[in-house]
């Protein structure tokens, strides 16, 4: 008896021996699948093969050619079918491994029919010879021409260029890489994937410019196996088979032809592919769209065509149903293709277009536009009242406010060192008539009334002007200022009076809020980009401390400190570097700002000279340098300042005194303190006199030239 507990039955697998789902498992597994068949094509490279399963295995070759092929028109860019150069070795093996193996056949049973090599073999030698084995030779000739001298050698010389222009540029593609990487356009995420993907096109192009080899090699060894094939056949065929000379030259040849072109027809479609393949380096997308888009994309080529094959047509011995029936086709085309054309430049323009307000167009966008699009803020906005309009669009067609911006646009940017963002200008019919408001982010800055037609005259002294016109105030400075007609002009100048346009009156109210509001209008972005366009040897730089020591929002910070004291950021080099050597012992913004300004010295000294060539200082005593240094409380980074209220007081009086003394004296001085408590003094200062200069002893250079005005 059998003692099935045991679990191992009659039925049941025996030890040792693995089950048929074993088996199905092991055969799914893709790499061994394809380890057997590589070994598959070793083998029949040695076995003999039946003609019946040559039969199967040619059907294999022509299907996997016209696959490759099918695959190669229909990827939207090279890189989708990277492995089609190991494509390549394994259908040109399979292909050189059945020629031998229908040799064998051909050279073994050749005299026996035209079925010797199988059924495959035999009917598409008499297909193509038609009974004539010189038409199977020149047929078979012809197409190792078109394969070999034509697309092989074209294909292989695009790859070997490409190849080559690729791996050339590949330094300079890591460069732009990192640089991006290196400015925070993209994290490090993205720098991998695009490294990758650069190191991949590299590898591919690589790979065919060598792949291409093997369809030159393919190309040669097919020719070179017919030839062996008809000489070695006839030889078999007379001296060992007693066959005639004819009987022989019309078995072996047919089999030989045959053997040949089912071959060289796989061989020649996927040397179509391979060209199809790395000609489409330029081109995005699969390659009836991309060809069609572009043939179609000038309809004037279609007509012309057209135009010629109608002509041809017409002329006399030349067959007119075709020629006329493809011009007419062409020039079908070539109308769709215009129309098309078009519609679509008429819809971008629509798109484009901002429709009336009040019409339906109109409200049909307000109700499409998104809400997310209210959240959107102008950096810098002026609003006009409906009588400021001809500032914009004047009678005669000027445009005075818009260049004056422009013009203010560009001195600011070679002045302070960063390009102001646009400003939008539009009317605003809730204001007064000759209202205007300047928005910094959406919030009021600052406010006036100008007439357009009339001018502003103000006294260099201060005091009200004799002349007769609308009395009110400059609202830049708060100076008395007066609206007069354009008659009386040439009265006032001739007076000593300052005379000046509306335009200019609002440009410079603009011109000194963006002064006071620089560092708000400093954004990230901007940053960003003074970092891209740094020259090379400073980008360097930049590399070695972001984002390791510091991040682009620390130097944006940096930046945004020295323009609220109005310091030009245009020597972006040098503040580089004393952010760089400050960085080994702080990274507080406020402490890489006072080692910054002590490099910038001769920068702050020269824009504060005055014009007879020195630099006018008021001196801060030892008494007050003692108090402020005495009033800091904290340790390091987290010092403050707590002085009594009375003695703040007091400071501010004694501030105010000297600086309106040496004003009266025709200087406008800086105040000098010690490094240690210039930020404290600064952050006091500009609290009741924003426009005075604070500077500390580090910052006046030595080579400048120097007058005490005062001291408090």
């Amino acid at each position: 008896m059998v003692d099935v507990t045991a679990g191992h039955g009659m039925g049941g697998p025996k030890p040792g021996i693995p089950s048929l789902a074993e088996i199905g498992n092991f055969l799914r597994r893709g790499d061994i699948a394809l380890a057997i068949g590589i070994l598959t094509i070793l083998v029949v490279l040695i076995l003999p093969l039946p003609s019946l399963v040559l039969d199967l295995f040619l059907a294999i070759s022509i299907t996997l050619s016209i696959l490759i092929l099918m695959t190669s028109l229909f990827i939207q860019a090279p890189l989708e079918f990277s492995a089609f150069p190991t494509i390549l070795l394994i259908s040109t093996m399979l292909r050189l491994s059945l020629n031998l193996a229908s040799t064998r056949l051909i050279l073994s049973h050749g005299h026996e029919g035209t079925d010797a090599a199988g059924h495959v073999i035999e009917a598409f030698g008499s297909f193509v010879m038609g009974g004539n084995f010189v038409i199977g030779i020149i047929v078979f000739a012809i197409l190792i021409i078109v394969n070999f001298v034509v697309i092989t050698k074209g294909s292989g010389r695009i790859a070997e260029v490409a190849a080559r222009f690729h791996l050339d540029a590949m330094p300079g593609k890591q460069m732009a890489i990192d640089a991006d990487l290196s400015a925070g356009l993209i994290d490090e995420k993205v720098a991998k994937e695009r490294r990758k993907a650069l190191e991949d096109e590299s590898g591919f192009f690589g790979a065919m410019d060598g792949a291409s080899k093997f369809v030159r090699g393919d190309a040669i060894a097919g020719l070179l196996i017919v030839f062996i094939n008809v000489v070695g056949g006839m030889i078999i065929g007379v001296a060992q088979q007693g066959l005639s000379f004819a009987d022989a030259g019309r078995s072996y040849t047919l089999l030989t032809v045959g053997d040949g072109l089912v071959t060289q027809v796989p061989a020649l479609i996927v040397s179509t592919a391979a060209g199809l393949l790395v000609s489409k380096a330029g081109v995005s997308g699969a390659a009836d769209k991309a060809l069609m888009k572009q043939f179609s994309g000038y309809p004037q080529a279609l007509a012309m065509s057209s135009g010629v094959m109608i002509v041809l047509a017409l002329l006399p011995g030349i067959p007119t149903i075709p020629f006329f029936a493809l011009g007419a086709g062409a020039g079908a085309l070539a109308w769709t293709a215009r129309n098309r054309k078009q519609v679509a430049a008429r819809a971008a323009e629509a798109a484009t277009a901002a429709p009336a307000p009040g019409t339906p167009g109109a409200a049909a966008a307000a109700a499409e536009e998104p809400i997310s699009a209210a959240l959107k803020i102008d950096d810098l906005k002026i609003e006009l009242g409906y009588a400021l309009l001809p500032l914009v669009n004047g009678p005669d067609g000027t445009d005075r406010l818009t260049e004056q911006i422009k013009a203010l646009r560009k001195s600011l940017a070679i002045e302070m060192g960063f390009v102001m963002p646009a400003v939008r200008i539009l009317d605003n019919v809730q204001l007064e008539a000759n209202t205007y408001v300047i928005k910094i982010k959406e919030v009021d800055a600052g406010t006036g009334k100008i007439w357009p037609s009339q001018f502003m005259v103000m006294d260099p002294a201060g005091n009200q002007v004799q002349v007769p016109g609308i009395h009110t105030t400059e609202p830049t400075f708060g100076l008395p200022a007066t609206w007069i007609d354009a008659s009386l002009k040439e009265e006032a100048s001739l007076k000593g009076y300052t005379v000046v346009d509306a335009a200019t009156v609002l440009s410079t109210h603009l011109t000194e809020l963006l002064k006071t509001n620089m560092s708000d209008l400093l954004s990230y972005g901007e940053v960003q980009k003074l970092l891209k366009e740094l020259p090379k040897e400073q980008s360097e730089l930049v590399k070695d401390i972001v984002p390791a020591q510091i991040t682009v929002s620390g130097i944006q910070r940096v930046l945004q400190l020295l323009l609220a004291e109005r310091i030009s950021i245009r020597d972006l080099s040098t503040i580089l570097e004393g952010i760089a050597d400050a960085l080994a012992f702080s990274r507080n913004p406020a402490t890489l700002v006072e080692h910054v300004r002590a490099r910038l010295a001769r920068q702050i000294c020269a824009q504060n000279t005055s014009f007879n060539g020195y630099l006018p200082l008021i001196a801060l005593s030892a008494r007050w340098e003692q108090a402020f240094a005495e009033s800091l409380i904290g340790q390091g980074e987290e010092r403050s300042l707590a002085m009594q209220p009375s003695k703040l007081s007091e400071f501010m009086t004694g501030v105010r005194e000297a600086f309106e003394r040496a004003a009266r004296e025709g200087e406008a001085p800086v105040l000098v303190t010690s490094a240690a408590i210039r930020p404290f003094v600064r952050s006091l200062v500009e609290r009741f006199r924003a426009q005075t200069t604070v500077l500390s002893q580090a910052e006046i250079h030595p080579r400048a030239r120097l007058k005490t005005v005062g001291s408090i």
